[in-house]
């Protein structure tokens, strides 16, 4: 980890709260932090595990859960799992987690909620159903996408492609003239999202991170050069705001509470009328080092959540035990 070895204990299957990391988050400096917060708070019951060191299984009826010596562990009783977007997978990743909720773990992200989030429609579908405002939006399953653009999509729109992350595959399309010019460029690996273009909120939206049903932090991130995404990724600025957009925070609240997300990073639109429209939530959401209060708030659900599970799992040991 890039800020310390914090929770890099073999696996014994003792520790009841487990940071699990999907492929090429190990080194993350958001990581180390996480790992340094929990090991002071739940120090010997605390681990850092990776996806890659597992086994999953079913035997005689029971599902198991072993390390790649063979010994058999027991399934931590609460587990925070975080996965990178662009390689994060249902066959590997969301499996892992749904072995580990089968077998009576309490995930702060359930795996259901964290597969939703890795598809940017997929969470459109959930967050229009709950009656939460977002753009206007066509997409496609096997249609050529041609024949999608063809069909007609909103004028100018934001165009991206389901699995997107940090602002790549995402670009604004004035119309259909400039989509048909540059169709034959884009990638075919997943559908695009043909999405309504918010024009008051070009180069700026509002950052809410969500922990345990409230904003733990908020920032106004601004776009450079006159680019209209926002991205920190991209050379973006972030302003604080925590507490300025109340509306706009309890909207952010009920996004991730749709979704079921315990940790969420909710990215909302200025709309022309002063209220928010969601343009995407992540459940792999990240926050700058400074912000220690998150980390704090992080690590306080963790705590609610574990003795909530100590207290329903009481009667019988986990499984593996």
């Amino acid at each position: 980890m890039a800020e310390g070895d914090e929770g890099r204990r073999g696996l014994d299957g003792t520790a009841d709260v487990w940071l699990v990391l999907g492929s090429g988050l190990t080194e993350r400096p958001i990581t180390g932090r996480l790992a340094k917060a929990l090991t002071e708070e739940f120090g010997d019951r605390f681990a850092v595990v990776r996806s890659d060191e597992l086994l999953l299984g079913v035997r005689g009826g029971r599902l198991t859960l072993h390390d790649l010596t063979g010994c058999e562990l027991a399934a931590p009783r609460l587990a925070y799992g975080r996965v990178w977007t662009p390689v994060a997978s249902a066959d590997r990743e969301i499996t892992l987690l749904r072995h580990l909720e089968a077998m009576g773990t309490a995930l702060l992200n359930p795996a259901d909620a964290m597969l939703a989030c890795l598809n940017k429609f997929w969470q459109l579908q959930q967050l229009a159903l709950a009656g939460l405002p977002v753009p206007d939006t066509r997409t496609y399953a096997d249609a050529p996408l041609d024949g999608a653009i063809g069909a007609g999509v909103p004028q100018p729109c934001v165009v991206k492609a389901v699995r997107g992350h940090r602002g790549e595959q995402v670009f604004l399309a004035p119309d259909t003239a400039m989509l048909h010019g540059v169709q034959g460029c884009l990638g075919q690996e997943a559908p695009y999202l043909f999405q309504e273009y918010v024009e008051s909120s070009h180069g700026r939206d509002l950052r809410v991170v969500v922990v345990d049903g409230r904003a733990a932090g908020a920032q106004v991130r601004t776009a450079v050069g006159g680019e209209f995404r926002s991205n920190l990724a991209l050379g973006g600025t972030a302003t604080p705001c925590t507490g300025r957009y109340r509306h706009g925070e309890d909207l952010a609240v009920r996004a991730a509470d749709a979704l079921g997300l315990g940790v969420a990073g909710v990215d909302l639109l200025f709309a022309p009328d002063g209220t928010f429209t969601i343009c995407e939530v992540n459940a792999n959401v990240g926050w700058r080092k400074e912000r220690e209060d998150i980390t704090a708030a992080v690590v306080a659900a963790c705590r609610t959540r574990l003795t909530s599970a100590e207290h329903t799992t009481r009667s019988g040991p986990r499984q593996g035990e």
